[in-house]
């Protein structure tokens, strides 16, 4: 007997679900060379816009002659240097916890804390549309695992009625397919009401959310009691690699002493988190992208509605048009970049069975031009999708606009 992977393979395409690689010939922003093609790009997560800022690519020079470029090792070993401790600190001042755990990603990040904080005899709960890290998390953790429904808080109540041993609740901050955020303040209370953890994994909040960039948490004005563990990422808004845990003393230590996924990994290179400082520095001094990211997202959506575009609820830079099945988003995502936009159509298992949709993310890199651009583009194209498959847009460049 053998692994029939041609035939696995084969029946994805027939299925409109095959996934390719883009190949990226250009640093990371609007405009974007993406196989040997000129595009406007709305499809990636570098919300604040800096991934490719010249100040925190300065800082990651300047690392790289301080520190070296590799890790070496793991933290507990030789690999925790003086950049990894200050960025910890700069991470815990942010989130206004007493520590913060760096991880080389945010699937090692939500992996590790799920698997130290609960195990057999113990109860995770997690919302219905929770990223994969934090469902394979949950899975892996050896502790009795469900789901509620999706940021429904008496859903999740039912749940912990029948909860055994700790009990860890774990939601998205932002969902990273609709955009839309969880209701923690309500969550926080069902949870504290029971005596469970809420653990958040705000990856798409730090940034857009809160009056400094702090996320989801200081968007409420929650506290540590609310919501003891926290975790971020640092590929998103703050434009470099890497995850972080942020919380109390005792949760900290006992990540650094049971959470597989930091203990047995080498350490980012020092330069990253050199580079990574800069980059939050800038996140909480220049208030302007934040602001001037709200004003695309507010002139998107009513754009969009004036189109008659389905979109969904969401105040933050991911906007999602829900268009249903895959091969129409693949389809307007095809349309769209003939016209030099790339849009990027996610289909299941990403996102549920008729709920195939094309992801636009904003960016405060972005401009106003821009947006109207795709605006147009997607006011010419959308009823394409009535015709034939060979109808095609008129091609315009991105850099014209």
């Amino acid at each position: 007997m053998s692994f029939d992977l041609s035939a696995r393979l084969a029946a994805r395409r027939a299925e409109h679900l095959y996934r390719q690689r883009p190949l990226l010939q250009s640093p990371q922003g609007p405009e974007v060379i993406v196989d040997g093609k000129p595009l406007l790009a709305f499809c990636n997560n570098d919300y604040m816009g800096l991934a490719n800022h010249p100040d925190v690519i300065a800082a990651w020079k300047a690392g790289a002659e301080r520190w070296g470029v590799g890790g070496g090792a793991s933290h507990l070993v030789i690999g925790h240097s003086t950049p990894h401790h200050e960025l910890e600190e700069a991470l815990a001042d942010l989130t206004g916890r007493p520590r913060a755990l760096l991880f080389s990603n945010g699937y090692m990040a939500n992996l590790g804390a799920v698997t130290a904080l609960v195990g057999q005899g113990d109860t995770v709960l997690e919302d219905r549309l929770n990223h994969a890290s934090l469902l394979d998390a949950g899975l892996l953790s050896g502790a009795r695992f469900s789901r509620y429904l999706h940021n429904d808080p008496d859903s999740l109540n039912t749940r912990l009625e029948k909860a055994v041993g700790d009990t860890l609740v774990v939601t998205d901050g932002v969902f990273s397919m609709d955009g839309d955020i969880a209701d923690l303040p309500a969550l926080a209370k069902v949870a504290k009401a029971k005596s469970a953890w809420l653990m958040v994994d705000d990856a798409h909040g730090f940034g857009p959310l809160g009056a400094t960039g702090a996320g989801i948490v200081e968007h409420f004005g929650l506290s540590m009691e609310d919501v003891p563990v926290l975790i971020g990422t640092l590929g998103k808004s703050f434009g470099t690699a890497g995850a972080f845990v942020a919380g109390s003393e005792a949760l900290i230590e006992t990540l650094i002493q049971f959470a597989r996924p930091y203990i047995y990994t080498t350490s980012q290179p020092p330069a990253l988190a050199c580079a990574t400082l800069k980059s939050l520095e800038l996140l909480r001094t220049e208030h302007w992208r934040r602001a001037h990211l709200q004003a695309l997202i507010k002139q998107f959506r009513e754009g969009a509605r004036a189109i008659g575009l389905e979109l969904m609820d969401s105040v933050t830079p991911i906007q999602p048009i829900l268009i249903g099945s895959s091969d129409r988003a693949l389809r307007l995502s095809q349309l769209l970049r003939e016209r030099g936009l790339m849009v990027t159509a996610i289909r299941p298992p990403t996102v549920p069975s008729g709920s195939a949709r094309l992801r636009v993310t904003l960016s405060a890199a972005h401009s106003e031009a821009q947006v109207q651009l795709l605006l147009e583009a997607l006011e010419q194209c959308y009823p394409l999708l009535a015709l034939d498959s060979n109808s095609t847009c008129e091609s315009v460049e991105p850099h014209n606009a």
